[in-house]
């Protein structure tokens, strides 16, 4: 804490490294393509969504502008991501189909059956109660309406290995990671039906071996000059430390989808 205000874990320097490494608005990697691969086969056309998790605002615009959402609620509970979010609604042109709000970490502040459609992009591995999660992403969602995420996932619920602890130690952020089997039965017992759960672990693999190379690179080199060489190399550690876990096939971000019957 410094001068009264809260430390929020996605604070500017981490931030501003992120967009450089995985794009404007955008604080986990693939930017608008690997959110189309999620969406592959989804119509959004006028719906109501909310984005669980939405950080900077990136998905929020690729799911008003490209997938023609009639309206997106995108939440956070870290209102400076959340004031980062309406800035570039607003430098896109969306912010009338676009609202941005910070809320506290529980229960969704939203009436029940409120949206046709729920996403997140890989911000639930911040909520380590599940059950919790989905009861709530349940009840929101209508009749006939659609769960769609990305997440960060481990390969089991066993106790992490060394490699995985180094790991998350290195992000220095909080971690719930559970295995796909949790997930599923979390979101069985919610009441969702059409479960699909897709290991990208293959996919991630090899984005973030490039990564670590252009990060020990030219990229790194930039990251330096536009935020600091302590954060540079703090990246550089942290890029290490996950291509060990997704070598391993430990860390296996994973595509989910389900249905509200």
């Amino acid at each position: 804490m410094t001068g009264g205000e809260p430390e929020y874990e996605y604070g500017d320097d981490l931030v501003g490294s992120l967009a450089i490494i995985w794009g404007e608005g955008f604080l986990s990697p693939g930017g608008p393509e690997e959110v189309a691969r999620l969406l592959e086969g989804t119509d959004l056309t006028g719906a109501t969504v909310l984005d669980i998790g939405c950080g900077v605002g990136g998905v929020d615009l690729v799911l008003a502008r490209d997938y023609h959402a009639g309206k997106v609620v995108g939440i956070d509970i870290e209102p400076p991501l959340v004031e980062k979010a309406r800035a570039l609604a607003e430098k896109y042109g969306l912010s009338d189909r676009i609202e941005l709000r910070a809320v506290e970490p529980g229960p969704l502040p939203f009436a029940d059956a409120s949206f046709d459609a729920v996403f997140s992009k890989d911000s639930l591995i911040h909520i380590a109660d599940k059950d919790a999660l989905f009861a709530e992403v349940f009840r929101v969602c209508r009749a006939g309406g659609l769960f769609v995420a990305s997440d960060w996932l481990r390969n089991s619920d066993d106790p992490p290995s060394p490699e995985m602890a180094r790991y998350i130690e290195s992000e220095g952020l909080s971690f719930g990671m559970a295995s796909p089997e949790r997930y599923r039965r979390a979101l069985e017992r919610a009441g969702f039906v059409g479960i699909e759960l897709v290991n990208r672990n293959p996919w991630y693999r090899e984005v973030a071996r490039r990564e670590l190379a252009a990060l020990e690179g030219e990229l790194g080199d930039r990251l330096a000059r536009a935020v600091s060489p302590e954060m540079r190399d703090k990246n550089v550690a942290i890029w290490r430390n996950m291509q060990v876990v997704l070598d391993s096939g430990e860390h296996c971000p994973t595509h989910i989808k389900a249905k509200r019957p």
